[in-house]
């Protein structure tokens, strides 16, 4: 019958990948990326307010058909390859990233009455201009409804869906008032390659639905129009335009419609999976099982888990979910993660060494030839809040240690560290509740190319790293999750664990902890959490949590003044 394949579309913070999969074997046929056009490198901002990231869904639509047409340029050009023999998709997007739409379900954004206006986009993942709605909905939500957060960790944040919408609401009422739902962007590309985005019709995905909008089946779906209407009684009124039902990605959205499917150039009717995001499909693709975490590193970190379904609910204080499954099919998805680690470098190259990529290449060099503790310093990594397990986007980062003689790679190795003892609070958390962590498997940008980052990391952490084969992993769990909803009679997979075990691997090379240095970085990393604690929990002896917060409150007053 020849080769079969499957397409995964993968949208990220600045562009959409395309990735063409062969299912026997996971062979990646052809990628292509398209970068969005619009705002700063794809992001719409706020000059007057850092906390706002808003995307254009036109970008979306454009660079989907450019890529794929990209994609099935370069396929061509393999031995057999033809778009017939295509048999599913599957879509990742960021998350949360809810999307405010007509009765149509066209964003608002792409209608003559919201063309200019930035509150009717795409609210993106890092938009943190909720930070008071969130911590209104935590409050509201231990004292009313303490189960809502039993499965996201006791914190809702201002990266999630209901924070988002509720800040809308406050900040512009008109594009409140005309949206007749909101859907997630996950949720909305598949509705578009099925040919119908009406909100009542979008078959809306577990995974964006579970971690980031407080549904459990346990309590009848979503959070119950009682509740919301605490908030605001439009926000209680708009849980009735929202959705009764989520589903896993080995579930179909739907057919693709013709309309599309000429667009893209794929065979009408092929199923499209129900849509998810991107970290989660990057743990699928790297191998994520029971005792198996899987680290997507970039701007930010994504750390995925899976645990059994047995024996007690699992809870996990300051996670940020777990989703019966939201990663794999029958298991619980436990996600967690750090705001920012990528971004923390780019920030003390960008702007404060005045540099560039070469100027990272140096510093690592440079890093390099330290040993750890050498510099005497310790950063916390918090430059752009704390995800897990504080949970908190009012935390900010710290740097101590300095003397005349510190000097810039000594900071870059420090605050490498930072980010790696980060990691370990992390796995300790999920440990010291039942998801021990026997293995780590690593994907994304660092983990292909900076192994100073690699083994300082396996140093901290105790654990062996391992790194994915597939240098785009997030793309190839959507292009699996397209093989599984086609199913083994078009020459899919009928469950996930099959596909995984077709069309993932990992490299041969293996950071493996360093015992000398481990014994370091155990003794540092007591102090990283006695600063952690200090500056990061109200109520501790040292009572400096309360430090970060009023130098933002004051740099917020003269700001405005």
């Amino acid at each position: 019958m020849g080769s079969k394949y499957s397409v995964g579309l993968d949208f990220g913070t600045n562009s959409v990948r395309a990735i063409i999969v062969d299912v026997a074997s996971g062979e990646e046929v052809a990628t292509a990326v398209s970068d969005y056009r619009r705002g700063e490198a794809g992001v719409i901002v706020d000059a007057g307010n850092p906390h706002v990231a808003r995307q254009h869904p036109a970008d979306y639509l454009e660079c989907m058909v450019e890529c794929m047409a990209e994609a099935l340029g370069t396929a061509r050009e393999t031995s057999g390859f033809s778009a017939e023999a295509v048999i599913g998709i599957g879509v990742d997007t960021t998350g949360s990233t809810p999307i405010p739409v007509d009765a149509a379900g066209t964003p608002l954004g792409l209608t003559n009455a919201f063309t200019d206006d930035p509150n009717a986009l795409a609210w993106l993942w890092k938009d943190h201009s909720s930070m008071a709605e969130a911590e209104q909905i935590t409050a509201l939500a231990r004292e009313h409804r303490p189960h809502y957060l039993e499965k996201c960790g006791g914190t809702y944040s201002s990266e999630w869906f209901f924070s988002k919408i509720w800040h809308c609401l406050n900040v512009a009422p008109e594009v409140f008032d005309a949206a007749a739902s909101w859907v997630e962007f996950c949720d909305w590309i598949p509705a578009v390659l099925v040919g119908d985005t009406r909100p009542a019709n979008v078959k809306r995905g577990v995974c964006a639905a579970g971690h980031k909008a407080m549904y459990c089946e346990e309590w009848g779906g979503l959070p119950d129009a009682d509740f919301l209407g605490l908030l605001d009684p439009r926000m209680g009124a708009l849980r009735a335009k929202l959705y009764e039902k989520a589903y896993p990605s080995d579930v179909r959205a739907g057919a693709l419609c013709g309309q599309w499917a000429g667009k893209l150039g794929l065979p009408e009717g092929i199923p499209v999976a129900v849509g998810a995001f991107d970290a989660h499909y990057g743990g699928v693709a790297s191998g994520v099982a029971p005792g198996t975490l899987v680290k997507i590193i970039g701007t930010s970190t994504c750390d995925i888990a899976v645990a059994a379904k047995a024996g007690a609910p699992l809870t996990i204080p300051g996670v940020c979910g777990i989703v019966d499954g939201s990663v794999i099919p029958g298991m619980y998805g436990i996600e967690a993660g750090q705001s920012a680690v990528g971004d923390v470098f780019n920030w003390f190259v960008s702007h404060v060494c005045q540099g560039d990529a070469g100027t990272h290449a140096e510093l690592t060099a440079e890093a390099m030839k330290l040993r750890p503790g050498q510099s005497g310093l310790l950063a916390l990594d918090w430059n752009n809040g704390n995800r897990t397990i504080l949970v908190d986007a009012r935390l900010t980062g710290l740097l101590i240690g300095q003397t005349l003689h510190t000097t810039r790679a000594e900071i870059y190795r420090a605050l490498i560290e930072a980010t790696a003892f980060g990691a370990h609070t992390i796995h300790r958390r999920m440990a010291e509740y039942g998801v021990p962590i026997d293995r780590i498997v690593t994907c994304g940008g660092i983990a292909e190319k900076n192994p100073l980052f690699m083994q300082i990391y396996a140093d901290v952490c105790g654990t062996r790293l391992e790194v994915s084969r597939s240098a785009q992993t997030c793309a190839l769990g959507a292009a699996i999750f397209g093989a599984v909803v086609a199913g083994k009679a078009a020459g899919g997979y009928d469950t996930t664990e099959q596909a995984q075990a077709a069309m993932t691997g990992v490299k041969a090379e293996v950071y493996a902890p360093n015992a000398a240095a481990q014994e370091v970085y155990g003794e540092l990393y007591g102090l990283y959490r006695r600063l952690h604690d200090s500056f990061g929990v109200a109520g501790t002896t040292d009572g400096l949590a309360d430090v970060m917060k009023r130098l933002l409150d004051i740099k917020a007053g003269v700001r405005d003044a």
